[in-house]
């Protein structure tokens, strides 16, 4: 669109899966007929002949020659259609016509406003019940959100963010919690075809004040407070993005469990470090929610034993090599840890950094590292233009130390640990105080 809107005439290319989302990202830019060309997906594991194969083949949206799309988008005139542009609005009924509860259910598995779980219909007095838990008001807008990287955001209220935590089993004394999830920016449903999901590990006095558990069984569906809060910012992220549909506004090809619901205390009381909102620039007498972006993998072991430090290079080398893991352990473990020297966090990251690593050869074969990191290692960018000089047998490293987050939570019936997938940028650590 920039290049059309500079007089280039131009064809933007797409796997067919991904047509509703190229028309509603050119209808919100306000060029809804923009020229686009399709070719079938999968791209990722076609062979040259096959992918030769789609550009003499058939545009399968269009149902005609692919390239006699791509042509005729660049040499033919613009019309009064492309040339008006477009303004719309998204209007929305506050409330439903009263039905029956098995009829609301329904209606509401029907448009894919549930994570297809029962729920709490948000009546009116329900939803002014969970209001109570902050001070804020109903229409103070609270984030932006979108599926994926150039679909429009949607903005929404903390009214509409009250609606999701009732609809999630969520008492009022979480909203503030919910709300700091919903302001973080970070979808729970991203749209990605490799299955994204978020966790959040929440930190500070608002865990006691409100029952989370940071032992036994706290990453799984044993505690009302970790449960509710995580399955409300599923549901927000859902419902205050513009959908989660398989196909439409979802594509993970596999799916994932996480987006049900993955939310954490950090056990700070039983933890030998310093905790994590405390690392990020935050006081220990703060309260913050911490959103992390990955969820595609999960490693899991024990220890550290005899053999720790093989045991750990072997877990970082089988992470996914562009996406960052994220390390939680069990008091106990962390506790060992500093047995073993590492008596920071800071510490123990940058030897995982500097050991985690692969041959050249295997770095560079990966998916997501040849689309992500090569071009911008092949543009001079550290520290990937340093890995491209490298000798196909050399060893270089996966990942950067201030990019690892390490997180203390468990029960200590286990000396356990768990690499997921989790990236957490400088903004996605949230104040929950400022939403109470």
């Amino acid at each position: 669109m920039s290049l059309e809107e500079a007089g280039v005439p131009t064809v933007a290319i797409h796997t067919h899966v991904f047509a509703r989302l190229a028309e509603a990202v050119a209808l919100a830019g306000g060029m809804p007929t923009t020229r686009q060309a399709y070719v079938p997906q999968p791209l990722v594991g076609v062979t040259a002949d096959g992918l030769r194969d789609y550009i003499h083949g058939t545009d399968p949206i269009h149902d005609r020659p692919f390239m006699q799309e791509l042509i005729e988008g660049l040499s033919a005139p613009l019309n009064d259609n492309d040339l008006n542009g477009v303004s719309f609005e998204r209007p929305t009924e506050k409330f439903l016509e009263p039905d029956t509860e098995d009829n609301l259910r329904q209606l509401f598995e029907d448009n894919h406003w549930t994570d297809f779980m029962p729920i709490v219909l948000p009546t009116e007095e329900r939803v002014a019940a969970m209001l109570k838990g902050t001070s804020h008001a109903p229409d103070e807008v609270v984030g932006r959100l979108r599926p994926t990287a150039f679909r429009e955001f949607w903005e929404f209220t903390v009214e509409k963010v009250a609606v999701n935590a009732v609809m999630a089993g969520c008492r009022p004394e979480y909203l503030p919690v919910v709300l700091a999830h919903a302001a973080s920016g970070v979808t729970a449903r991203s749209s990605s075809t490799t299955s994204f999901a978020s966790f959040s590990v929440v930190n500070g006095p608002v865990r006691g004040e409100i029952g989370m558990s940071d032992g036994i069984g706290a990453m799984g569906p044993h505690n009302h407070a970790n449960v509710s809060i995580g399955r409300a910012y599923n549901l927000l992220s859902v419902n205050l993005q513009g959908g989660s549909e398989p196909g439409d506004t979802y594509m993970g090809s596999l799916g994932n469990p996480m987006n049900y619901a993955l939310t954490f205390a950090e056990a700070e009381e039983r933890s030998p470090w310093r905790p994590l909102h405390v690392q990020r620039g935050f006081k220990p007498e703060d309260s913050t929610v911490s959103v992390f972006h990955g969820g595609r993998y999960n490693i899991a072991g024990f220890g550290p034993r005899q053999t720790w430090a093989e045991q750990f290079k072997r877990a970082f080398a089988a992470c996914q090599h562009n996406l960052v893991p994220t390390l939680i352990v069990d008091p106990i473990t962390a506790r060992q840890f500093v047995d073993l020297g590492f008596d920071s966090k800071e510490k123990l990251a940058a030897w995982l950094a500097e050991n985690g690593t692969l041959p050249a050869r295997e770095y560079w074969d990966d998916l997501w590292v040849q689309t992500l990191q090569l071009p911008m290692a092949r543009a001079g960018v550290e520290p990937f233009a340093s890995k491209l000089k490298a000798g196909p047998e050399e060893e270089v490293t996966l990942f950067e130390p201030e990019d690892i987050n390490i997180v203390v939570t468990g029960g200590e019936t286990q000396g356990a640990w768990k690499l997921i997938a989790g990236k957490l940028t400088k903004e996605a650590t949230i104040s929950v105080d400022e939403w109470r």
